[in-house]
């Protein structure tokens, strides 16, 4: 008994190393039963080993290997139950194993203890405490043995990240059991006898003390000067926000189809027999009568909280916050979510309705998992999740049969705050107010005449409601599509044509455009209205509009005509764009009647018109033309000048020694002598001494050996700026800056000369000959 008592501190050491891993990793978890879960792998791992103490070594590990297999099919039953998961224990563990990894890494936090994010936990403590238990007792390594317990610990450190609180008593703890495990003796059963020296010489015996000594020394300051490098690191990182590792798995992603879902209104509308769904509605507690938040649809768009009185139910599939001009789309981040899901805060006066409902899946396909805003608790169905729009999905896909249930908080807000609310501004809300470019200019004047005399938010909305509901038709058969030429078709096409009808695809992203032209956060909705109980039905579906309030949430708009309005065109209250004013007219001054002049003799004088005379229009259209032709020289002479001081000062030494030699092809071209394209440099060089040669022969000929200085220079050799070229063809980085200053300064002068050998007229077109400008090389 003695013995055995003083064998048992470090195996209930090694049981509380893996424990404590456990309480680290919980911290992320809802409730306790992944600690208690953990605990137990830990017990169960450690008994084990000391069980088959006795056993030889190769026989432990099928044994705990085979405990490991039962204590996990027990935890994963267990962890089912609790999450009201269906299926069997077989279906359950091949589910978990397939996915445990990336669910454990995309789950919301807080992580629901389910059979997929508790496997990895549960196999990784068992392990850990199958490794320490054999490594500290049986071969007697206590420190090696705290290896798997400690890296175990680190890991979930690591997975934990930034997301709950520093762990900082679990830590303490795990120190001080490792502490206590090393200073209490293991009482392993052993021979008694004499000590390693024994038996030895006094010289050897005193040689191997010191040796030991030594090396324990050693071994110290080997500890301290670690301790003394790595501590100020190590306390530096303390305050510094740790990695989330759930930054490099991707959540789970949705189809082109459910990232739209509102191009399926239209397929929808056409078949409006199709059984979608079929709901059961529970409102435990819910107030009767209470009023529904303006601007809610009325009639079939119903909400969980709106018109409680008629009790109908508004069902949201998906929430659509990002348009580019073409496509709304869902652009939300779906996270592996438990059955129970992150609580928000309601807004102040908000009055929040329980909203129970047993789902089951018809012929609905794709990923969004139906339910009334805001989900609180899902049951019968694995889903992921996303807070910021309250959207769920089902990360297998739809299937029919498919029965869940949402327990809901429908919010409604205090309806008299409406008309005094504010809109939020600012980078936060930036993605539903962002207006891709694009936008047709009738768009634009429309919602600025909606806006003009509706200063408060609500007042705009409630404008932009109106008018669609006003002036536009529902109908079924409209094309779907919600891009700006479609929404520009609905709202200004002609009526005889197809135009100014459609779906609620295009009420609802007509509304969500307008709104955002005129200042408001908006963002489209697409779900289903429903009776509470019964089928929904694909007619059922619909789109709509919500704009956010400040310190309200979010409000439906119902922008859908009642079904008797007649709708009104769009011409008689839309202003359409204004044409140039007419000139004004100036109203002839009332003179008093007079007394007739008499008749005067002589001969009639021409009646002046008032106009300017026939010379001065002449003179001043001379003088615009002859303005317009030199503004246009003036151009072209300083698009030359840039180009020639682009070419032989901008870029590195080759690109300038290549601009020089351009600028002597385009002066040969100017000058009638262009050089072909097959020629090499030396021939070129050649080529352009002699044009320079037969144009001052030609210059002095003409002008009977007038001297200009210009002309008359001593040419260039611009065999050197050949050669220069030549090397940068065979060595392009090999060329100097003050190679590249010599090639600029050769062509100049080459330039310089051949244009003062050309006559007068040729020297001025030469500034402003547009051909080095279009010229390729």
């Amino acid at each position: 008994m003695w013995r055995a008592l003083r064998a048992a501190p470090l195996p209930l050491a090694l049981v509380a190393l893996v424990a404590l891993t456990g309480v680290a990793l919980g911290r992320v978890y809802a409730g306790g039963l992944l600690t208690r879960l953990v605990v137990g792998a830990a017990v169960g791992s450690v008994l084990v080993s000391v069980a088959a103490r006795r056993l030889p070594s190769w026989l432990v590990a099928p044994l705990s290997v085979a405990g490991l297999a039962g204590f996990t099919a027990w935890s994963l039953r267990v962890s089912a139950d609790a999450a009201g998961l269906p299926g069997s224990l077989a279906e359950v563990t091949a589910d978990a194993a397939r996915n445990g990894i990336p669910r454990l890494l995309t789950a919301m936090i807080p992580v629901e203890p389910t059979p997929d994010t508790v496997l990895v936990p549960l196999v990784a403590a068992w392990l850990a405490g199958l490794a320490a238990a054999e490594v500290a007792l049986r071969a007697g390594r206590v420190l090696l043995g705290y290896l798997p317990p400690a890296l175990l610990y680190a890991g979930a450190v690591y997975v934990v990240g930034p997301n709950a609180d520093p762990a900082v008593w679990p830590t303490v703890a795990f120190a001080a059991v490792a502490a206590l495990g090393l200073a209490v003796p293991s009482g392993r059963p052993g021979p008694a006898g004499p000590g390693p020296t024994a038996g030895l010489p006094p010289g050897v015996r005193a040689a191997v003390r010191a040796r030991l000594a030594a090396t324990a020394t050693a071994g110290l300051v080997v500890v301290v000067g670690l301790a003394a490098a790595v501590g100020p690191v190590v306390a530096g990182r303390v305050d510094e926000r740790p990695v989330d590792p759930r930054r490099y798995v991707e959540p789970p992603q949705v189809e082109s189809l459910d990232e739209n879902p509102l191009i399926r209104i239209s397929g929808w509308a056409l078949n409006p027999q199709q059984k979608l769904l079929d709901v059961a509605t529970e409102r435990p507690g819910a107030p009767t009568g209470a009023p529904g938040p303006a601007g809610s649809p009325a009639g079939p768009p119903g909400d969980a909280g709106n018109a409680a009185g008629s009790r109908s139910v508004r069902i949201r599939l998906a929430v659509l916050s990002d348009y580019d001009g073409v496509t709304w789309r869902v652009g939300a981040t779906y996270r592996n979510a438990g059955r129970i899901l992150p609580a928000a805060q309601p807004a102040p006066g908000a009055t929040v309705e329980t909203v129970r409902q047993e789902i089951t899946v018809a012929d609905l396909s794709g990923r969004l998992l139906p339910a009334v805003a805001t989900p609180r608790e899902v049951g019968g169905a694995r889903v992921a999740y996303d807070p910021l729009t309250g959207t769920l999905i089902r990360p297998e896909g739809l299937t029919p049969g498919l029965r869940y249930t949402v327990t809901s908080a429908a919010e409604r807000p205090d309806n008299n705050l409406l008309a005094t609310a504010d809109v939020p501004a600012g980078d936060e809300v930036a993605r539903v107010l962002r207006v891709a470019d694009g936008v047709p200019d009738p768009m634009r004047r429309l919602a600025a005449q909606l806006a003009e005399d509706n200063g408060a938010p609500y007042a705009r909305a409630a404008a932009i409601e109106q008018f669609l509901a006003e002036h536009y038709r529902v109908v079924a058969d409209a094309p779907s599509g919600h891009a700006y030429p479609n929404l520009g078709f609905f709202l200004f096409g002609p009526r005889n044509g197809g135009g100014q009808r459609g779906t609620s695809e295009q009420f609802a992203a007509a509304f969500a455009v307008l709104g955002r032209l005129s200042g408001l956060p908006t963002r489209v909705v697409v779900g289903f209205s429903s009776s509470g109980t019964g089928p929904v039905r694909a007619a059922d579906a619909f789109a709509w509009p919500e704009v956010l309030f400040s310190g309200l949430g979010w409000v439906a708009f119902d922008p859908l005509p009642r079904p008797d309005d007649e709708p009104r065109p769009v011409e008689e209250d839309f202003r359409p764009a204004p044409e140039d004013p007419p000139p004004l007219e100036v109203p002839e001054p009332t003179v008093e009647p007079t007394q007739t002049p008499p008749p005067q003799a002589g001969p009639a004088r021409p009646v002046d018109s008032g106009g300017l005379s026939t010379p001065v229009l002449v003179g001043g259209g001379a003088g615009g033309l002859l303005l317009l032709v030199g503004a246009v020289l003036v151009a072209l002479a300083g698009l030359r000048r840039a180009r020639s001081r682009a070419r032989l000062s901008t870029g590195g030494p080759g690109q300038r020694i290549a601009g020089a030699w351009r600028e002597v092809t385009d002066a040969l071209r100017l000058a009638g002598r262009p050089v072909g394209g097959d020629l090499a440099a030396t021939e070129v060089a050649e080529q352009a001494r002699a044009a320079l040669a037969d144009a001052r022969a030609t210059r002095t000929a003409r002008t009977a050996g007038a001297a200009d200085p210009a002309a008359d220079a001593v040419p260039p050799d611009l065999a050197e700026l050949a050669g220069l070229l030549n090397q940068l063809a065979f060595a392009p980085g090999a060329a100097a800056a003050e190679q590249a200053d010599r090639a600029a300064a050769l062509a100049g002068e080459y330039v310089t000369a051949l244009r003062a050998a050309r006559p007068w007229w040729r020297r001025l077109l030469w500034s402003v000959h547009p051909g080095p400008l279009r010229w390729r090389p």
